[in-house]
């Protein structure tokens, strides 16, 4: 796993995680995805974060990575 690859991972609490590839802890912790996504761009500029499906679509299911 790319350590330098951000995550945006939903939490059981509802909230969402920013998180490096291979830690342990997250970055940052936010409300809703889309702010999640946003400092996951902050934190690693020019690169995409990977997103965690969060519901079912014809495109894919939960816990399947997506590009935002």
């Amino acid at each position: 796993m790319n350590k330098k690859q951000l995550f945006v991972e939903r939490r059981p609490q509802g909230d969402y995680a920013v998180r490096c590839g291979g830690s342990e802890r997250a970055s940052d912790v936010l409300e809703t995805q889309r702010e999640a996504i946003d400092r996951a761009r902050e934190l690693e500029p020019g690169r995409e974060p990977l997103v965690e499906r969060v519901r079912h679509t014809s495109a894919g299911q939960p816990d399947r990575w997506r590009k935002p």
